[in-house]
């Protein structure tokens, strides 16, 4: 049985993750930051994209005054290993996905999976995962793993946490190109809540 996907997204109004120039912190205020790593907490593993990695250099790791639980694995998509061995991530309990040879990447476990288009194919991955029994997973960046995993139809729950600030077009989509035909074939979610969390809201949706 594969892990359940929730698909975290912080954004703006208009659902961008970063200006034209890549800044993203903070896009949402500090009360919705606490409620992301709640949600960090109640996953078995967190997931992000090598682009993530890269701009951000993220700890991937649960901040909480009262958490004495383990941290969640953090898993990293990354086709070309591009991950630089000195990133927070490399420093261990990081699984990280890719379609090339792998290496040693700091203390981090590396493992070749199927490619698809050229990226670690999202069923080989939840498969991977599933092997390590790992139950649930928290996708948190960026626009193109969130395009795959929506496009594989692989995405159960969205927490959505949106900023009343508007960064227009040029700003970062928080999914990338679904190259959809027809409003037909957009994918579909049932809004669960809508709540204000400080400044910023928090809307919950379950695959529909």
């Amino acid at each position: 049985m594969r892990p359940r996907v929730t698909l975290k997204l912080a954004t703006s109004l208009d659902g961008r993750i970063a200006t034209a120039t890549g800044e993203s912190q903070w896009i949402t205020g500090p009360e919705a930051r606490l409620q992301g790593h709640r949600l960090r907490a109640a996953h078995d593993a967190i997931l992000v994209g090598v682009e993530t990695v890269l701009a951000d250099d993220p700890e991937l790791t649960v901040r909480l005054p009262d958490h004495a639980g383990p941290h969640p694995l953090r898993v990293v998509l990354d086709s070309r290993l591009r991950t630089p061995a000195t990133a927070k991530v490399a420093s261990g309990n990081t699984l990280i996905f890719t379609t090339s040879t792998p290496r040693a990447i700091g203390q981090a476990e590396v493992v070749a999976v199927a490619a698809d288009d050229g990226r670690p194919a999202v069923s080989a991955v939840l498969d991977a995962l599933a092997a390590r029994n790992i139950g649930s997973v928290l996708i948190e960046g960026g626009g193109r793993v969130a395009a795959s995993f929506i496009q594989a139809r692989a995405v159960d729950a969205i927490e959505w946490f949106r900023a009343p600030i508007l960064l227009g077009g040029e700003g970062r989509p928080c999914i990338a190109s679904l190259a959809l035909a027809k409003l037909a074939d957009a994918p579909k979610f049932r809004r669960l809540g809508v709540e204000p969390v400080g400044d910023d809201l928090w809307e919950r949706y379950a695959r529909g």
